[in-house]
């Protein structure tokens, strides 16, 4: 992809990032969203006192007061509870790009949105590592058929103008190196190592 492809006129980028939102959730009968949220309450309030590696599937059912079945069927397994429950996050930020006020939404050049969003994104990251991780590697290569992974990859990808080099930062922001920087570092080093590698793409890339 060029340069004038990648940065194009802004409504074009924001159609074709919306065109990866997928549309709104789909609608459910009222018994089951109900046992949806119901079960997502029960592990997101579990997985806050114990942590998400000591709190099993028939431990959130019986929390959520739901038969062990409708769980396994609904969500498969912690990997699918814990894209189910990051999903909602995910969504608004993924709106404040679209719509929000600059620099993180439209209005403000290309280097300053793509700072913006690494300093988004690793807030929203952080708050929510251990599910992150946990969507990421659930399988070889899951973050990368993870729908938010492509539009976070689109997202970089228009601002600096390359399809791989989206990917090279995106690698910087995947939950294990940034936990990794996070024990090590602190949240404000690693915030600014990941910003300056950001810093270094747009100017290599003339954004």
């Amino acid at each position: 992809m060029n340069t004038s492809e990648a940065s194009g006129p802004q409504s074009g980028s924001s159609r074709e990032l919306l065109d990866l939102l997928g549309g709104p959730p789909v609608k459910e009968r009222a018994d089951a969203a109900r046992n949806r949220e119901k079960v997502l309450a029960a592990a997101a309030s579990l997985f806050r006192q114990k942590g998400v590696e000591a709190v099993s599937m028939d431990a959130i059912a019986a929390e959520a007061g739901v038969g062990k079945g409708t769980l396994f069927r609904r969500f498969g397994d912690k990997a699918g509870l814990a894209v189910a429950l990051l999903d909602e996050r995910e969504r608004e930020l993924q709106e404040r790009i679209l719509s929000g006020p600059p620099p993180l939404g439209p209005g403000a050049p290309d280097g300053e949105r793509l700072q913006a969003f690494t300093d988004a994104y690793l807030d929203y990251l952080f708050l929510h590592v251990d599910l992150v991780r946990m969507s990421e590697t659930a399988t070889h290569g899951a973050r990368y058929h993870i729908g938010a992974y492509r539009f976070w990859h689109r997202h970089i990808a228009i601002l600096i103008g390359a399809d791989a080099l989206a990917h090279v930062l995106l690698a910087a922001l995947a939950a294990e190196p940034a936990a990794m920087l996070l024990e090590r570092y602190g949240e404000a080093e690693a915030k600014r190592a990941v910003r300056e590698a950001a810093r270094a793409i747009c100017e290599l890339r003339g954004r």
